[in-house]
């Protein structure tokens, strides 16, 4: 089966983990943290996760592949829905857009 990600990049340590008054302390160290270890840091309030911090990069490969792994169950329930008699061939579905289009010219 082929997997989009390592299991072991989408995990982070106890070293990733931060008091929300440590990065009010020193942004910088944190802004440069994330750009060089790509890694997200999980800031705490009275010990507690608060907020997770990306660096845009991370960011913008999770969104792709959320929005691939929206595609692939769309994709898989299409197919479902069309294997269990619920769906319609590509020829039909067009056949029934140029129908409506004609009569709409038609109706003009």
């Amino acid at each position: 089966m082929y997997c989009l990600f390592n299991v072991d990049d989408a995990m982070h340590s106890t070293r990733d983990i931060y008091p929300v008054s440590d990065f009010n302390r020193k942004p910088a160290e944190h802004i440069k943290r994330l750009q060089e270890t790509r890694r997200p840091e999980v800031l705490t309030v009275n010990g507690k996760a608060a907020v997770v911090l990306l660096a845009p990069a991370t960011f913008d490969t999770l969104t792709q592949q959320a929005k691939l792994s929206q595609t692939l169950d769309r994709m898989n329930l299409a197919n479902r829905q069309f294997e269990e008699g619920d769906g319609h061939s590509v020829s039909d579905v067009f056949a029934k857009i140029r129908e409506s289009a004609n009569a709409r010219v038609l109706s003009t």
